[in-house]
Parts: structure tokens; sequence; C-alpha cells
């Protein structure tokens, strides 16, 4: 039987001892990474949920800062940046938030929320075309909550490309996907507005009333109400809802545009 003696057996025994105390230290610098991390997601988490409450309250300068903050302890969490992305957005700084929401895409691509806001910013800027591809890739993703709000984007876009048929079939769409949506009464003011720009004036006031009747508050559905009276000839009930309008907020885009429209039509 072969036997271990001397000075062999010695440096096999120091080598083994070095490995085990090699592999203790490795341990010891991995568990304190990994603490290391959980303290700085748990740091980050505290941001988040501080950017988001100054978000929900239009504090957007402060929100940044918080999401910011965040990011500094978790570079890579897709939902940091989407939320960095909202706060400039808030702020008017589109192209900062399109370079958060690009950054969140490319750690997440099916980062749904990302997308919507995206195509949001494309129509603004009246990328049209870009905004669809943008809207319809929110689309894609099966567990998205609110298609409702991609759907309506989608046909405003092809509203403003005059395509007031397709725009149609979106609203449709978004009614069937998600009848209870919260954008509800948005939907139906924009399905009025697009068959008074097919010359349906008909529907267009049924819709234009569906949308008052869920929110009496949004002026914008009275406006169009009230050109879509004056383009069937009912001259006093247009009068009466672009006066409302004009009460309800004089100084508002559309309180101008109907006492522009009143002063017009006035004898």
């Amino acid at each position: 039987m072969q036997t271990i003696t001397g000075r062999g057996y010695l440096m096999k025994n120091k080598t083994f001892k070095y490995s085990i105390l090699l592999s203790v230290i490795i341990c010891m610098i991995f568990l304190s990474g990994c603490a290391t991390s959980l303290q700085n997601r748990e740091k980050a988490s505290t941001h988040v949920n501080m950017g988001t409450a100054y978000l929900k309250s239009g504090q957007f300068s402060t929100a940044l800062r918080e999401f910011l903050a965040a990011q500094r302890l978790s570079p890579n969490d897709p939902e940091i940046r989407y939320y960095t992305g909202l706060s400039y957005y808030g702020s008017g700084m589109k192209e900062e938030a399109k370079r958060e929401f690009q950054k969140a895409l490319s750690i997440k691509p099916d980062y749904s929320e990302a997308n919507n806001y995206m195509g949001t910013i494309y129509l603004e800027e009246g990328l049209y075309d870009k905004a669809i591809e943008k809207f319809d890739l929110t689309l894609s993703n099966v567990f998205y909550e609110t298609p409702a709000i991609a759907l309506n984007n989608i046909g405003w876009a092809y509203y403003k490309k005059r395509d007031y048929r397709t725009a149609l079939i979106k609203y449709e769409s978004a009614l069937k996907r998600e009848p209870g949506t919260i954008i509800l009464p948005l939907i139906q003011k924009n399905m009025g507005i697009a068959y008074l720009a097919e010359r349906n004036i008909n529907k267009a006031v049924f819709h234009l009333k569906k949308a008052i009747d869920m929110a009496p508050g949004m002026i914008e559905s009275r406006y169009w109400l009230g050109i879509s009276y004056l383009e069937r000839g009912n001259r006093e009930k247009a009068v009466e809802e672009l006066r409302s309008v004009i009460e309800a907020s004089p100084e508002s885009v559309f309180g101008l545009k109907a006492k522009e429209k009143l002063d017009y039509i006035s004898p």
C-alpha cells in the first residue's frame, strides 16, 4: 500500500489548505457583492417609490431627481429608465425622454409602456407612421393590460393622416377589446370628430353626446358638438354648446376657438 510521507505530503497539505482558504475568500467576496447588490436594489426601490409619488402629483423635476438617483444604484433596470423617461417627458424634455425609453427597450424589448410613450412622442412630432409602428409593437405584447390606449393612439395617428375610415376601425377595436376602459369618453370624442371629418354629422353628434354624458367637463367634446350642430344647420344648439365651452374655460385653446367661432357666426 502506497503511503504519503515527508515533504511531498507537507506540500500537498499546504496546497490543500491554500485552496480551501482561496475558496473561502472567493465565497466571502461573492456574498459581500450579493449583499451590496441587495442594498443597492433596496435603496433604488426607495427612490422609485418616492419618484412615483412625485410623478402622480405632477412634480416632474423632483421625481426626476429621485429616478436619476435610483439609476445610479441600478442602471440596467428598465422600469427605472421608463420612469425617468416619464419625468423628462413631463418636464418638456422630449429628446431626453426618448433616450430613456429607448434605453428601457434595449434592456426589455417587449416593454409595452415604453413603446407606447415612444409612439406618443412620435405622434406629437407628426411622425405618424413611426408612431403607428410603436403602437403596434405595444399591442404585440399579449400581456399588455390596456390595449384600448394603444388602439386609440393608432386611431388618432390615422385621423391625423386623414384616413378617417381606418381611424374609426381602430376606435371600434378599442371598444371591443376593452369595453370598460377609463378612456372611454376620449374614444367616443375621437369617434365623433372622425365622423364629423367624414361629413357623417348624425353619427358625430351621437358619439360626442355620449362623450359628454360620460365626462361633462371635457370641453373639447362640447366644442366639437357645437361645430357639428353648426354643420347640421342647428345654430341655436351650436351657440349653446360653444358658450358653455367659453364659460367653463375661457382662456383654454378650445375656449378661445369657441369665442372665435361665435364671433364669426354672430350677426
